[in-house]
């Protein structure tokens, strides 16, 4: 077979704020692939299918000398993430072609030769879902939800959850976890649009934090015994002030501070005088205790509506750098995926 064309994404440069398409990431279109020539040396070719495009990507984008949980992006190099692959081409004895692969570490690319299969989750999917829902409800993010959930929530029935962007693939699914679980439910987002979508799978205090002081509403509607913050900044000082006794922090992410710089938090003095706990994690660390229990349940909850979702589909690698801008400036409507190619 001829060469064929194995087209990219780079990171070409280390942005100051947000990421600029066409500065920050380039759509390059130079590199070919020979499928059947290629020497993989017991590895194996996967072809890419779908990607996930999620807020921690903007951390990556970093000098490399400031340490962090994820590692940076190498400028000149693909940009990498979560994604979902076929083998097309397969010399390794445990992965065979036609198998589906999902991992966190794929390279924003058509094709990718792998020497490996560590790292990598081997799916089944459920003929009632497509696989962009495997890199968003049933992917990471949903992870994310369903596990840090499990993990530190611990939440009672009849008490009052917070959760911030809830209208993004982790917050909408948290909210859904916490009215199964009895919880009533106050939760922010930047849109009315957003707002609507948060009362329809069943928050029952809705507001956009854009044109409502949250202060307000958690003051009114408070207090609270467990909060689940995406935000930080002022969003995390509001729900420290009002606070219940003995509330739980679940610490997801703070992407108000991801572009424009971090705020300091003036109410932590809240935490010893109300028996705060509070606790980050990473998604990643939880796997090997919940990824069994994850994939028997929450894959079939969302096949049969138990549990919703919403996506924001792109088309074609050269979208990634508009969908990482989108997701950092809050603009997407729903989980951000870019599909590169169909089966």
């Amino acid at each position: 077979m001829a060469p064929t064309t194995n087209n990219r994404v780079i990171f070409a440069a280390i942005p100051k704020d947000y990421p600029i398409p066409g500065e920050t990431t380039v759509y390059d279109t130079t590199q070919t692939i020979d499928l059947d020539a290629v020497p993989l040396n017991g590895g194996f070719i996967i072809k890419t299918l779908v990607l996930s495009v999620d807020p921690y990507m903007r951390g990556r984008m970093r000098d490399p000398e400031i340490k962090s949980y994820s590692t940076p992006f190498k400028v000149g190099a693909p940009t990498t993430g979560y994604g979902i692959g076929v083998v097309v081409r397969s010399e390794h004895p445990d992965v065979a072609v036609g198998k589906y692969v999902y991992g966190g570490e794929l390279p924003h690319q058509e094709y990718t030769v792998l020497s490996s299969a560590e790292g990598l989750v081997f799916l089944e999917k459920d003929p009632e879902l497509p696989w962009t829902v495997y890199v968003g409800a049933a992917g990471m993010p949903g992870k994310t939800a369903f596990m840090g959930w499990k993990e530190l929530a611990h939440a009672k029935k009849g008490e009052t959850a917070f959760v911030t962007t809830g209208a993004g693939p982790v917050g909408s699914m948290v909210i859904q976890l916490a009215k199964r679980d009895g919880l009533r439910v106050i939760a922010s987002a930047g849109s009315e649009e957003k707002v609507k979508y948060m009362k329809e799978i069943g928050a029952d205090v809705v507001f956009n934090y854009k044109t409502t002081d949250t202060a307000e509403v958690l003051a009114r509607e408070g207090p609270i015994d467990v909060y689940w913050d995406n935000v930080g900044g002022d969003i995390l000082d509001a729900a420290l002030e009002h606070s219940a006794l003995y509330a739980r922090f679940v610490i997801c992410g703070m992407i108000s501070g991801y572009n424009t710089g971090h705020t300091g938090i003036k109410n932590m003095h809240q935490t010893f005088s109300r028996s705060l706990s509070i606790n980050g994690f990473i998604v990643s660390r939880l796997e090997p205790k919940y990824d069994t229990e994850f994939y028997a349940t929450i894959p079939r909850a969302l096949a049969s509506g138990e549990i919703k979702y919403r996506e924001d589909v792109s088309n074609g690698l050269e979208t990634v750098g508009d969908a990482i801008l989108r997701v950092q400036q809050g603009k997407n409507t729903g989980k951000a995926v870019v599909v590169v190619a169909e089966e």
